[in-house]
């Protein structure tokens, strides 16, 4: 296993990185700038909306409940976490394992545009809105939709034992 990280991947990790923050910050201002909060743009009809929402809690709301500021400690020193550690397999992995280094580079750009809102607003600005029906996905972003890609690339590099032993 290579601890080394080269200019290459270096490059890749901005890149891959720092295209999803780019592209996430810049979607989120945009809604938030013509959308007000709760507004939706019907752009499919019974299947998809833009819906401008602040979910206070992690993934699927999960703690949108607690005190704001528990929650706010723990989402940003949760994601933090999360974040150095993906730098940290990354790392560990970018030289040999180019598509595993893509999802994490994924995993990481979304974590820290989501981690720039919950320092900004304590919470994170979702905005796509899909359902069918009455079955309703909780809105997204950007960012989650990076960080399911790069965790979906992670799930296949486990399941098929394609991650060297630490």
């Amino acid at each position: 296993m290579d601890l080394k990280m080269g200019t290459k991947e270096l490059i890749r990790l901005i890149l891959v990185s720092g295209g999803v923050v780019l592209v996430d910050q810049v979607t989120k201002y945009v809604i938030t700038l013509n959308l007000a909060l709760h507004d939706t743009i019907v752009v499919i009809e019974n299947f998809f909306n833009i819906n401008h929402v602040l979910n206070p809690g992690g993934a699927f709301g999960f703690f949108a409940n607690g005190a704001p500021w528990v929650r706010k400690f723990i989402f940003l020193f949760l994601s933090s976490l999360v974040a150095l550690f993906i730098l940290w397999l990354y790392r560990r992995t970018a030289r040999n394992l180019v598509f595993l280094s893509f999802g994490l580079a994924l995993i990481f750009g979304g974590a820290i545009g989501n981690l720039m809102d919950r320092f900004r607003f304590g919470k994170v600005v979702d905005f796509l809105d899909f359902y069918v029906g009455t079955a309703h996905w909780p809105a997204f972003n950007v960012a989650d939709s990076a960080i399911s890609i790069g965790m979906a690339i992670l799930i296949y590099h486990v399941v098929f034992n394609k991650i060297p032993d630490f």
